[in-house]
């Protein structure tokens, strides 16, 4: 890779919960590096995938919602956000063009402006039957924020993903590739398991237990052809740790089952999962558990 039109460079994702901004992610890298679910604020952290190719390598960072900071741990998303946003060669901005805009929408636009490249990206454009509507979004976000342009993509179908990816190597900086060409991301592979676990979990109970579910790993163990983990699910009250066992256990087995099929397809071989369930009263207030699920904070990087 010592071309010297090679680009390279940090790519920020942001934007309202909800826009679809994990599914654009896995689909411009073409894996599942971020868990996605139907309810808002699935993301907790930045997520960083690289995509390399011949003449480029795009840094991407998943950034949380742009949401109102309402508790301590809401606090510390949107402190990855602004920390996600800062320095960055240049800023996807997410909405998603199936919902009317809100005041949120402009509040989560007009945290941009520090930022001096940025893209409005306008997602679930497959959901959009009268692609005239997609206008009047254009121009009510510019008049917030210059965007250099305007993208319409879905990132469920793929539509327009191709473009969007040509601005984006077009707007990075000339420079040496910042990872080796086989580098795909910076989350532990334990982060990983306990983000599936969570994410099955989101899956299977919906809206009964949304934003009060925290993974931690508890065991992993290594064996040939065998990965042995133990995993805690905290919840904040005893209701929500019934939901989540169900019937005779039968929530519970379901939740392993789907994790276990997919963290096996993480790791390429068979594996022994165990689920815990556990009270853990206002964990979104308590610094040092926020850090035990934090493994950004766990290893000192940003």
């Amino acid at each position: 890779m010592n071309n010297q039109n090679f680009r390279a460079g940090l790519v920020a994702i942001a934007g309202r919960p909800n826009a679809g901004k994990s599914t654009l992610l896995n689909a411009l890298i073409g894996e599942r590096l971020a868990i996605t679910a139907p309810q808002p604020q699935t993301t907790r952290t930045s997520i960083q995938g690289v995509l390399t190719g011949p003449d480029y390598q795009i840094v991407f960072v998943d950034t949380p919602g742009i949401h109102k900071s309402d508790t301590l741990f809401n606090r510390r998303m949107m402190e990855i956000v602004r920390a996600s946003l800062d320095g960055r060669d240049l800023v996807l901005f997410v909405v998603d063009t199936a919902k009317p805009i809100g005041p949120e929408d402009e509040q989560a636009a007009s945290a941009l402006t520090r930022a001096e490249k940025k893209l409005l990206v306008l997602n679930k454009i497959d959901r959009v039957s009268d692609k005239r509507l997609l206008l009047p979004l254009i121009e009510h976000y510019s008049k917030i924020v210059p965007f250099l342009e305007a993208v319409p993509v879905s990132a469920r179908t793929g539509e327009g993903l191709a473009q969007l990816r040509e601005l984006i190597i077009q707007n990075l900086p000339q420079s040496p590739a910042l990872y080796p060409d086989d580098y795909l991301t910076d989350q532990p592979l334990r982060f990983i398991a306990a983000e599936i676990i969570r994410e099955s979990i989101l899956r299977t109970a919906r809206e009964e237990v949304p934003h009060a579910v925290a993974v931690l790993i508890d065991q992993w163990e290594e064996k040939p052809n065998l990965t042995r983990i133990a995993a805690t699910i905290h919840v904040e009250r005893a209701g929500q740790k019934t939901i989540l066992i169900g019937k005779s256990g039968q929530v519970l087995k379901k939740i392993g089952s789907e994790a276990r099929l997919k963290i096996e397809e993480l790791v390429g071989h068979k594996v022994f999962l165990s689920l815990f369930v556990k009270v853990r009263p206002k964990w979104r207030e308590d610094p040092e558990f926020l850090d035990a699920i934090d493994w950004r904070a766990m290893s000192g990087k940003e």
